[in-house]
């Protein structure tokens, strides 16, 4: 009789056990030579490429190298469709090609788009791969409210240390479970009431619906992404508005299965109130807020209705909750000609994603797409570094030989529509695409060059809200996306989905410049040692390539205060020392800077 029970307990363990399932995705994985030399002439380059995790549908690109200071607001394209300004461009991309796991070789024959013969020198290959065979892995029960925003990615806490799972993050939303059901409610709303945030720990058994943590605030309509507090732990803003069209930035305290607890110091009362010009339709209300560096918040004013020609960022300070500055972006998001062709004078951005210093904005409702780098300072006609608009068909409006708008970019009764954008770390940017038939999201490279439609498996043409990525090397690293599209009703089935991912960049040259075996494999800047400090401290990063350093200390509003480095370094580990005996006391920031590789971290001065 014992030994029956014992086979009982054991078998009721196994059946209890294989309805929890803790989510641990297989990771696509490439793997190339960091540098390989070439001889410019005409013959076959064989790059071998491995892939693991599962099949890669791939992109091979190649982009100029260290010469982004000689590129000024190129126009080029199509309808001058691309505007590229102190990025380095791409001058060559080849067709995506599915390349099984193991080794297989990418061949170039090293000419440029036009077939023509590259000049001996040094460039930058990319690889780009996605998992286009597998179906999509449920990762989490946390829904995407309708547009695809609401939800952010943490990976990192408040001192920049690498959380030990990623967070999900989601405002106003109706979890679901594995079939996609809603188990709890909230919603957006134009009337100020309760509202919840549910978080998320990646890795939990996505059918454990029980694992969600909550807490209750109040709002109006939201759409924003989850903003955590860039120094304090626990402390996050709300970005919502009205039906007076004004917008509000709050700041709450996360109480965990409680009521959120309000800042009301927090800049007038405990909110920033700023206009909205839009039109009434809540859809022409959706706006973004986002952290972009320093102590700078950045929300959006943009017009999707035809109701005025405004398009512009609202920069906020994250620690006072006072507007700092504007910036102006009409140049590329106001096109009058287009409102009289029978679309919109204006049309975004209200969607932004952020990496490194880099912001990624976009909108619903037009074609066009645009990477900004607000470290450039308050002159924002050098923030730009690309627009991708009308003219190379990725993301294109109003393309088709029929249209009655040829090529009217501000339309928001025409699709593709880009709910969403958002970059890995080596700046490849998507956006979920819906009405575009059976494809899943859109690409662009690191500099904008259109990189057409691509699909997952079993596709379909319904519906598509989000693509995000996590991409801080964790064992989470993919393609997180939704599921509607395969649901004949808009909206469900809900939940976030995984789908392997990756990018890797080498450097394809004439003459290689010898590294050392031993050279870091990664990129790495430590926490400033003392912290906080008086009135000296130490910075120490991992340099992976010599090249040029530069280490810059912000105040919070922004504002460089000093350069403690700003010159070549050798590949390897390096430290500096700042004395701050000249600076009065408080937090700072310092930005490690080389090659495409930065990191922002803040450290606390004591007097």
């Amino acid at each position: 009789m014992k030994n029956i029970c014992i086979i009982f307990i054991i078998a009721l363990f196994a059946v209890s056990s294989a309805f929890a399932v803790d989510f641990a995705p297989t990771l696509l994985k490439l793997s190339a030579p960091s540098a390989i030399q070439y001889n410019f002439d005409g013959s076959a380059l064989n790059i071998p490429v491995k892939v693991t995790g599962s099949p890669s549908s791939t992109l091979f690109l190649v982009y100029t190298k260290d010469k982004a200071s000689s590129i000024i607001n190129i126009n080029n394209g199509y309808l001058g469709w691309h505007t590229v300004n102190k990025v380095d461009t791409c001058i060559y991309a080849a067709q995506p090609m599915l390349l099984d796991m193991g080794t297989s070789n990418i061949t170039w024959n090293g000419k440029d788009q036009d077939g023509k013969n590259v000049e001996k020198g040094e460039y930058t290959y990319y690889l780009f791969g996605y998992d286009s065979v597998n179906s999509k892995v449920f990762a989490s029960p946390l829904t995407m409210n309708q547009m695809g925003v609401n939800v952010g990615y943490v990976t990192r806490d408040h001192l920049g240390n690498k959380l030990p799972r990623p967070l999900l993050v989601g405002s106003a939303t109706n979890p679901v479970d594995s079939e996609g059901v809603a188990i709890e409610g909230g919603g957006n709303g134009n009337a100020e009431g309760y509202k919840v945030r549910s978080k998320w720990t990646l890795g939990n058994d996505p059918a454990d619906t029980g694992l969600f943590e909550t807490t209750q605030y109040t709002g109006f309509m939201e759409q924003a992404t989850f903003t955590p507090s860039p120094t304090e732990a626990d402390w996050w803003f709300q970005f919502t508005t009205d039906n007076n069209l004004l917008a509000h930035m709050r700041k709450w305290k996360w109480v965990p299965n409680g009521d959120s607890e309000k800042d009301t110091e927090w800049g007038d009362g405990g909110e920033f109130v700023y206009s909205i010009n839009t039109g009434a339709d809540w859809w022409m209300q959706l706006q973004e807020m986002r952290y972009v560096g320093g102590d700078l918040l950045a929300g959006t004013q943009t017009d999707h209705s035809g109701v005025s020609t405004e398009s512009e960022l609202v920069m906020v300070s994250a620690s006072e909750g006072e507007e700092m500055f504007r910036v102006d972006l009409s140049e590329w998001w106001v096109l009058l000609a287009d409102a009289e062709a029978g679309g919109q004078a204006a049309s975004g951005p209200n969607k932004m994603d952020v990496v490194g210093d880099n912001v990624l904005l976009g909108a619903h409702s037009t074609c066009a797409n645009q990477m900004i780098n607000p470290t450039a300072g308050e002159d924002e006609e050098d923030w730009n570094r690309w627009v991708n608009a009308n003219g190379d068909y990725t993301g294109d409006h109003n393309f088709e030989e029929d249209s009655e708008k040829p090529w009217v970019c501000h339309d928001y009764n025409v699709g593709p529509y880009k709910y969403q954008i958002q970059a890995d770390r080596n700046l490849f940017s998507a956006f979920p695409c819906f009405d575009m038939g059976a494809v899943s999201f859109g690409l662009y490279g690191p500099d904008g060059t259109g990189l057409s439609y691509h699909a997952y498996s079993g596709e379909t043409a319904g519906g598509k809200q989000a693509t995000n990525f996590i991409d801080d090397d964790t064992p989470y690293d993919g393609i997180y996306t939704d599921n509607v599209s395969t649901d004949s009703a808009w909206g469900g089935p809900g939940g976030h989905w995984f789908i392997g991912q990756d990018s890797v960049k080498g450097v394809i040259a004439y003459e290689l410049v010898s590294v050392e075996n031993d050279a870091p494999a990664a990129f790495a800047v430590a926490q400033n040692s003392p912290n906080p400090f008086n009135p000296t401290t130490t910075i120490s990063f991992t340099n992976t390539e010599a090249g040029n350093v530069s280490i810059d200390v912000f105040n919070v509003a922004g504002q460089k205060v000093d350069t403690i480095a700003d010159q070549f370094m050798s590949a390897g580990n390096h430290s500096v020392t700042w004395n701050a005996s000249e600076f009065s006391a408080g937090v700072y920031f310092y930005a490690v800077k080389t090659g495409d590789f930065s990191r922002t971290m803040k450290m606390t001065l004591l007097k």
